[in-house]
């Protein structure tokens, strides 16, 4: 049969026997041998120039309603006839390779993942730095009770301080008491209450994860980001021990020549509580538009863990039969939390955050 597909000389049923055959012969001609299986289903099923389309186009449309159904009943065999022919061409590989010693249900090769989401890049980066310290990895739900979301945080019902972290809370929480309603965790800072409570010191862990709050999305901010917070407990642990532990990471994330500077501020679960700002990566303090001309750039919080957090994780630790552990007057420490989203924005020169969760693949193949 030519490539062109001709036209039938008439419908009657020696007729349409005749030229089902001679396609059935074909498609056993081709299969017959070796055959290339994906040539093979682009020549006989394509969508668009495959036999089967063209032959359709070719006697079905154009026939005779009185012809149209013996027509459709052959024209399905053939499509089954060719479906059959294309995996036993799939299957002839296999086959071939079992007969030859190999065992085919031995687990292929491993393919290499793609690259990393730049945002899981810089997680492990900061992560990293922290675990050549000495500190290890801890993780928890996303979705906490607003006790080790807040209340052990010393952060009390109605506190104002609740008003920076507005939470998404779930549905259907109103029946609870307060500290065990469910929200989505507006910080990583419950794992560090939930590791203490776990543990006595001494203590030095990084906590990254992802993050819920009801902020508007904007070029800086997302209701969903990532953070990862960090907290040593000892004892003899220092504001010293702090500000050197955090002037090392950030000359290990940002370059030695970096220089780190502390501001007081306020967190309920640290006292006293600090920001840390580094000097500005891309003007060397000078002065730029990216830190405002002030040659600095805030990066993250800090503090000395609160006496009353230590508290709250001693009564949870008694309530629970273990030992009380951290008095503060033998044991204290210090956390620090930042934004992952941040930290890659300076690293990488991303103005906007929402780049990030676009999923643009021309955005994100920068990063290869």
């Amino acid at each position: 049969m030519n490539e062109d597909i001709p036209q039938l000389p008439s419908y009657d049923e020696s007729s349409l026997d005749a030229a089902f055959a001679t396609l059935a012969e074909e498609v056993r001609g081709e299969t017959s041998s070796h055959v290339d299986a994906e040539a093979f289903r682009l020549r006989w099923l394509g969508r668009k120039q495959g036999r089967l389309k063209l032959i359709s186009d070719a006697w079905l449309k154009s026939s005779p309603a009185e012809a149209r159904k013996p027509l459709g009943m052959r024209f399905n065999q053939l499509k089954q006839q060719i479906e059959v022919a294309l995996a036993d061409a799939i299957a002839a590989p296999a086959t071939s390779a079992l007969k030859a010693g190999i065992d085919i249900t031995l687990p292929g090769s491993v393919r290499a993942p793609g690259i990393e989401h730049p945002l899981l890049k810089t997680m492990h980066e900061v992560v990293a730095v922290f675990h050549h310290l000495g500190y290890s990895t801890a993780l928890g739900p996303q979705v906490e009770s607003d006790f080790y979301n807040f209340e052990a945080l010393n952060f009390p019902p109605n506190h104002p301080a609740r008003d920076t972290q507005d939470t998404l809370v779930l549905a259907g929480q109103q029946a609870k008491a307060s500290r065990d309603r469910l929200l989505m965790r507006t910080h990583t800072s419950p794992v560090q209450i939930r590791t203490m409570i776990a543990e006595a010191p001494p203590i030095r862990i990084v906590v990254p994860g992802k993050v819920h709050r009801n902020d508007a999305a904007d070029a800086t901010h997302s209701p969903v980001f990532h953070q990862v917070e960090g907290l040593c407990v000892d004892t003899n642990i220092t504001f010293s021990d702090l500000k050197g532990t955090l002037d090392h990471a950030m000359k290990a994330l940002f370059g030695s020549g970096v220089k780190t500077r502390f501001f007081p501020s306020f967190f309920p679960f640290t006292e006293p509580s600090a920001d840390v700002q580094i000097s500005c990566i891309f003007c060397a303090g000078k002065g730029c538009r990216k830190c405002k001309h002030s040659g600095w750039i805030e990066l993250l919080g800090c503090g000395m863990v609160d006496p009353a957090v230590f508290a709250s994780v001693d009564e949870q630790r008694v309530a629970q039969g273990k030992e009380a552990a951290y008095d503060p007057a033998k044991v204290t420490g210090f956390a620090f939390g930042m934004g992952v989203e941040r930290i890659a924005m300076i690293l990488h020169g991303v103005s906007e955050i929402g780049q990030f969760y676009s999923g643009d693949m021309r955005f994100l193949e920068q990063f290869a």
